[in-house]
């Protein structure tokens, strides 16, 4: 048996006031399904904390439409670093997070219709498909592309996460993470040049090499369902001027902190990503406690430094309100679970 990579289950961003971006979410992105909430000290992630436990609050919140969810995470007894310059494209870290929407013609007149900060108009992707970027109020960028992968439909616009775009600063060698170990090993595109959907973002009209990975296999297992299809883009520099994202700051700190898989038999992952020279700098060994939730979680870097977290999950609360919980280590987790048990998560559903 190998590994398995389920999906992206969530991207971590860093904020000053969970509250506040949280709502933001709710209303735009439709991140309303918390799947834990918790308060708690960050103690594994010290080398990442300026060699320091922090407390941190932490909130996973999920779009039943399909995608991966966000966590949001604010540190509770230090005032959060802001980048001290915008991220410009091609920065080594996450630069863009991508939210898949049905249509996304319809949802760019709404945004424009709300004052949104939308970075571009309506353009075509190298791959000839229609999608936007626009600037959450946390300087967050987010590119809104289109989909037909959903887990349910409802009236929201936009489902969850549908990938990212990561600054690297070599692809070739980035490939060996993202490509071999991650299992994104279909090329939909690998080009470079000055490219005209990207002119208008910061710094970014010069020229980039550009690759577009996809994943060839129907994901399966656990909550791949809800996880859904999902990309990963490589941006690399070629007048070299990228720089760390997270340099002099910590993880947790505002902005992108970190892409996190959901993953089965971890074990088997941790050697593989050994012998590839991407050994886990963090490892929780077993199960962990976040809130109502419980997993075994690591930590890599890719060549940039940028992490990447890995989740087995063992227990997720379905039905929290009665204190009924799943236990992922009592099932065949191979299997996809049934669509009706997966959107119980849905009950928890926050409304504003």
């Amino acid at each position: 048996m190998n590994k398995k990579i389920c999906g992206i289950q969530q991207v971590g961003i860093g904020y000053k006031d969970i509250k506040e971006s949280w709502k933001w979410y709710r209303k735009y992105f439709g991140m309303n399904v918390p799947v834990f909430e918790d308060i708690a000290e960050a103690a594994l992630m010290y080398q990442y904390t300026g060699n320091k436990v922090h407390k941190r609050y932490a909130v996973l919140a999920m779009n039943m439409q399909g995608g991966g969810g966000f966590e949001l995470w604010q540190f509770k007894d230090r005032k959060p670093a802001d980048n001290l310059r915008p991220v410009k494209i091609g920065d080594f870290g996450i630069n863009i997070v991508k939210i898949k929407a049905k249509d996304v013609s319809e949802t760019y007149h709404f945004f424009k219709a709300e004052g949104l900060d939308l970075k571009t108009e309506l353009l075509k992707s190298p791959e000839g498909k229609l999608h936007f970027y626009v600037l959450d109020p946390y300087q967050n960028l987010f590119e809104i592309v289109e989909s037909e992968n959903w887990f349910l439909k409802n009236g929201d616009l936009t489902g969850g996460v549908s990938g990212i775009t990561i600054g690297v600063s070599d692809i070739d060698t980035s490939l060996k993470l993202y490509k071999d170990i991650l299992d994104y090993d279909v090329i939909v595109y690998d080009k470079a040049e000055k490219f005209e959907d990207l002119r208008l973002l910061n710094q970014a009209n010069t020229i980039f090499r550009r690759v577009l990975l996809r994943h060839s296999k129907e994901k399966s297992g656990g909550f791949s369902k809800l996880f859904g299809d999902t990309e990963i883009e490589l941006l690399e520099r070629k007048d070299k001027t990228g720089t760390k994202i997270y340099q002099n700051r910590f993880w947790g700190d505002t902005g992108y902190i970190h892409v996190c898989f959901d993953v089965i038999r971890m074990n088997l992952l941790k050697e593989q990503c050994a012998k590839a020279g991407f050994g886990f700098t963090v490892d929780s060994q077993d199960s962990f406690d976040m809130g109502k939730a419980a997993g075994h979680f690591s930590y890599i870097e890719d060549p940039d430094g940028t992490l990447i977290e890995f989740v087995e999950t063992h227990k997720v609360p379905i039905l929290k309100k009665w204190g009924i919980y799943l236990n992922m280590k009592k099932r065949n987790r191979d299997k996809n679970l049934p669509n009706w048990m997966v959107k119980l998560l849905g009950l928890a559903k926050v409304k504003d």
